[in-house]
């Protein structure tokens, strides 16, 4: 295994950073932290070890997962090797345009290099990688099987001391921090945390699109070869509302996952998780059900919608706390964007902690004066919104349009574009192209907006207008 290698001068950090939460979001986020603290503490309630892969408080975890092309890329850069470790248990590395059947609304997509190069693994096997990397870093130490009871204050306007517990211990240890990361997942404390401080809470953007995952990885037969490394169906509304997924992963094995809309809910049974299959239009997923043989237990997971946590319009968010994660923006897990948002994140978090010691050495300040970070978290959290809300806004558009009411002009524009775009690229492997970069996050959207691209989904509405 590839190994990190840091060496800082004494005193050229920070003295204390705390991460509330050992998962994914906290273990790229602690990477960070440790090129910049002198201690990095991670929190998990979890009793994971360095070898621990999904653990309970990440239900998510066992089913599958998408790393965009530009979160592979951030990956990358905080853990070199990274991805020739995971290749060599097996995980492929393929053009996306290549090696994936996709069967979009209107048809599959061409298999065309792309030019945009993706991985396929398990959440298990990617994050029990991240964890033996972080956790071998000499600034980095694990507390596991820690609750993190409440975040105080230490002066006026901030958020900094740590109260936590260790299951077994008789009593609570509390620790004041430079900076504070939450990376505690969807169901965050935060609020009652600003709450206890009398702050006011950050608002919402709560857009409901309950979708239910149900899950398995199978055994592939010794001599299985296929054409391709994925085969995907999309829901997209309001008239497909199943979907599912097979993903080529280590150790020759395929990752399902099945989905549906509201009510379309995957069975957990073996014979009606086939049947649910069966039902979809790509038959390559139940062919590859059929052929493998199932590794441990089928799960089940339902995610209400996408919910956004808008610190960043909050006028009173206090000093050395910030967000990270799901804990900031959960992601309609059907569009594959979460992970790559965190690692985003955690970049962005790495470059702004970056200039602050730069602005604090040119100021020839104290290595470890705290004042630097003064600001930092409002600046994150300014900075994270601009990260979040590409993807955030591709998202929510699609899931707006399960609801029969209520759609904003904005969400209906955009799904009728989309149509058309899904239409064209099924014929035009330019389009397609173009679709896969700004879906892999390596290209704006503005990208399908260019004046070529207009003109061709012009013609195409007007075509299909004059057949009716």
């Amino acid at each position: 295994m590839a190994e990190n290698q840091h060496s800082f001068p004494p005193g050229s950090r920070w003295e204390r950073a705390v991460v509330v939460g050992g998962g994914y979001a906290g273990l790229v986020t602690a990477r960070v932290l440790a090129d910049h603290f002198a201690e990095v503490l991670v929190l998990e309630r979890d009793p994971v070890r360095t070898d621990t892969g999904v653990h309970p408080h990440v239900p998510q975890g066992y089913h599958a997962h998408a790393l965009l092309a530009r979160g592979g890329d951030a990956l990358e850069a905080l853990f070199p090797g990274l991805r020739a470790e995971l290749a060599e248990l097996g995980a492929p590395v393929f053009d996306y345009g290549e090696r994936i059947s996709f069967l979009l609304p209107s048809g599959y997509a061409p298999r065309d290099p792309v030019g945009v190069h993706i991985q396929t693994f398990t959440r298990d096997e990617l994050e029990r990688r991240l964890r033996q990397r972080v956790l071998a870093l000499p600034s980095v130490r694990l507390l596991a099987a820690t609750r993190c009871e409440t975040v105080t204050a230490s002066a006026p306007g901030r958020l900094d001391r740590v109260r936590y517990r260790t299951d077994g211990a008789d009593e609570s240890v509390e620790v004041t921090a430079d900076l504070v990361v939450d990376a505690s997942g969807r169901s965050t404390p935060i609020d009652n945390w600003l709450a206890d401080a009398k702050l006011p809470e950050s608002g919402k953007t709560v857009i409901k699109a309950k979708i239910t995952y149900t899950s398995a990885c199978y055994e592939r037969p010794p001599e299985d070869e296929q054409d391709f490394d994925v085969a995907y169906q999309m829901t997209f509304a309001p008239d497909v509302a199943r979907g599912g997924v097979v993903l080529a992963v280590e150790h020759h094995r395929w990752m399902c996952s099945l989905f549906g809309f509201d009510q379309q809910v995957p069975p957990t049974d073996d014979e009606g998780y086939l049947d649910f299959a069966h039902t979809l239009g790509n038959p390559r997923i139940a062919e590859q059900i059929k052929r493998g043989t199932r590794q441990g237990e089928i799960h089940r997971y339902t995610n209400p919608g996408n919910e956004w946590r808008l610190h960043h319009k909050n006028a009173r968010w206090p000093e050395r706390l910030i967000a990270v994660g799901d804990s900031l923006c959960v992601f309609n897990p059907v569009y594959g964007q979460g992970l790559t948002v965190a690692a985003l994140e955690a970049e962005l978090l790495g470059d702004l902690l970056r200039r602050r010691a730069a602005d604090r050495r040119a100021a020839d300040r104290r290595a470890d004066d705290a004042s630097a970070l003064d600001g930092l978290s409002r600046a994150y959290h300014r900075e994270a919104a601009r990260v979040i809300q590409v993807p955030w806004t591709l998202a929510t558009s699609s899931d707006l349009m399960w609801s029969p009411e209520g759609q904003p002009r904005s969400a209906r524009f955009a799904h009728w574009y989309n149509q058309h775009v899904f239409a064209l690229a099924v014929h035009d492997p330019g389009v397609w192209a173009r679709f896969v970069r700004v879906l892999n996050m390596m290209a704006p959207p503005s990208l399908l907006l260019r004046p070529s691209v207009v003109a061709k989904v012009v013609r195409h509405a007007l075509r299909r207008r004059r057949e009716r």
